[in-house]
């Protein structure tokens, strides 16, 4: 009962109202008896009714300030993460076209430091990184120059995947640890392969300037006729002291003509 009734009030409830009624009633006749512990039951019913309410209200408000503390908690730790994300730096777009390349090379970039990390031959791990500083190049000047995206997709498409894979195939036999005549055939071919593909991507990279270097070449040429017209440059002005060389001999001429005339 104290635990539903709210602690020891409805038995002090009986014994203070079974004292009082005792005064005043006898408790010697059945009848008295039994009025005197009704009304002593009465009352710690009620009492304890009363007791249980309020320990109900007050457990349900302590339920309620619990919950909202939870919840302010939860809100609390929930709020950092929400900040963060819309805190964190997006990554950049470059439109439509040069973004899938840009995503396709990180990748292959990725597989080829992994293959670097599990190949332990010294000298094929000087052509993967070189390989990967090539293709990385080949990848950023799709951003430089987006005309060059046609050439730059199939470099990604065929030659970049291929090279990978055989990659992969040469990390797989090496990894074998048993020599054997068609191991050693085919590691050796994969190897050859990279200095070809070596060449290959280093002339498609090279390629990949074409255009850069005929408007270089013409952007010279432009400012170069300027320069001459200006007068700004050496050739320019040793023509022009020539002119006036050659001028100036010629009135000396004239004049000395007219003198013998």
């Amino acid at each position: 009962m104290r635990g539903r009734r709210g602690g020891v009030g409805p038995i002090y409830g009986f014994l203070l109202t079974w004292l009082f009624l005792s005064l005043f009633s006898d408790l010697y006749l059945l009848q008295g008896l039994l009025f005197v512990l009704a009304a002593s039951l009465a009352v710690a019913f009620i009492i304890g009714r009363a007791s249980g309410r309020n320990a109900e209200k007050k457990a349900a408000k302590e339920a309620a300030a619990k919950k909202k503390k939870q919840e302010e908690q939860k809100k609390k730790e929930v709020e950092p993460k929400k900040i963060g994300e819309n805190a964190k730096p997006q990554k950049k777009s470059y439109g439509p076209e040069i973004d899938p390349i840009i995503a396709e090379g990180n990748r292959a970039l990725s597989e080829m430091g992994r293959l670097y990390q599990s190949i332990k031959d010294p000298e094929i791990r000087v052509k993967i990184n070189e390989i990967m500083r090539i293709t990385d190049k080949i990848t950023q000047d799709a951003i430089a120059d987006p005309s060059d995206i046609p050439q730059i997709k199939k470099f990604m498409n065929y030659y970049l995947p291929t090279t990978i894979k055989l990659l992969n195939s040469y990390d797989r036999m090496s990894s074998q640890g048993v020599p054997g005549e068609n191991l050693d055939k085919s590691m050796k071919s994969i190897n050859e392969m990279l200095d070809t593909a070596i060449v290959a991507y280093q002339k498609r990279l090279d390629s990949l300037f074409a255009n850069q270097a005929l408007d270089i070449e013409t952007d010279i040429e432009v400012m170069n006729a300027m320069l001459e017209r200006e007068g700004l440059t050496e050739k320019k002005d040793f023509h022009v002291q020539t002119q006036t060389s050659s001028s100036s001999g010629s009135a000396s001429s004239a004049a000395v003509a007219a003198e013998s005339k």
